[in-house]
């Protein structure tokens, strides 16, 4: 499955003051981790991000972000970014935000 690298680009541009951040290809898009944890990435239709299950209903109250589902079953403490909401600067922050809480608080790998 191919990503959009203009999703990337936006990401990466959000993304690029981080210490600790890299890039991973996987599951056939590209994750962004934060001290070797995934943070967020892209995929072909949009993004998502791991902000934990104790954001993710905070994260599930923003426009365009949904519970995140590759396979038909939710993965818990994951969610979808919309293509529209990836190109929301406010929304994008505030999903990322919650996502960075929830990996800062994990142990560097």
């Amino acid at each position: 499955m191919a990503y959009s690298e203009k999703n990337a680009g936006i990401l990466r541009d959000e993304l690029a003051r981080l210490d600790g951040l890299s890039e991973k290809r996987m599951f056939g898009g590209l994750c962004f981790m934060l001290n070797g944890n995934m943070l967020c990435g892209v995929h072909k239709d949009g993004g998502m991000a791991r902000v934990g299950k104790a954001n993710e209903a905070t994260a599930l109250e923003l426009d365009g972000i949904d519970p995140l589902s590759f396979t038909g079953r939710k993965m818990g403490g994951m969610v979808d970014i919309s293509e529209a909401a990836i190109e929301d600067e406010k929304i994008l922050r505030a999903v990322l935000s919650l996502a960075r809480e929830f990996v800062e608080s994990l142990p560097p790998k």
